[in-house]
């Protein structure tokens, strides 16, 4: 048995905690045969239905964001679609391993978040606003990277150890017709 999560496409609907023992558990979660999407650095993979564009499954920001964060030369190439189940990354024979703990906690439970952001000058800046989860902090973290191009990196830290970064407000983009 794998210990993973359950990342659904709709985004009202909550990240859950699962338990995967076969394939069929994969399969049942995403809706179809599955394709695996790995991010090493941060120890897990997420499975996805392999034929999820084709089907024009909705859009599944979560994973998509998530995605694109910890692995950069992805955004904007690709997003994820439909519920997505995520585990541990693979172990040397292959097989899926139990997602880590701190991963676990991360992704499920409501822990304040800041973006920081590395601007021109390299130095980094931590956002104004505090995120109410990890997930709404990388939303808007590939959300200014994409729209604010003197941002040249964005990071998500947990608003606690946020203080000791600087702080300088930087002023968004004018919509098109201001």
């Amino acid at each position: 048995m794998v210990k993973g999560l359950m990342i659904p496409a709709a985004g009202s609907a909550p990240v859950e905690r699962r338990d995967y023992r076969k394939l069929g558990d994969y399969q049942a979660a995403v809706g179809g045969w599955i394709e695996a999407v790995d991010i090493p650095g941060f120890g897990v993979s997420m499975y996805v239905d392999e034929n999820g564009i084709a089907e024009r499954l909705e859009l599944n920001l979560r994973a998509t964001f998530l995605w694109w964060y910890h692995v950069p030369h992805v955004r904007d190439v690709s997003a994820l679609v439909g519920d997505v189940a995520l585990v541990g990354y693979v172990d040397h024979q292959g097989n899926n391993t139990d997602t880590p703990q701190d991963v676990l906690e991360l992704l499920t439970e409501a822990i304040p978040h800041v973006v920081t952001m590395q601007l021109e000058d390299g130095i980094w800046y931590r956002g104004r606003n505090i995120n109410r989860d990890y997930w709404e902090a990388i939303h808007w973290a590939m959300i200014k990277l994409a729209r604010e191009p003197e941002i040249k990196d964005v990071g998500v830290v947990p608003a606690d150890k946020a203080d000791r970064l600087l702080s300088r407000p930087i002023l968004p983009l004018p919509m098109p017709g201001n």
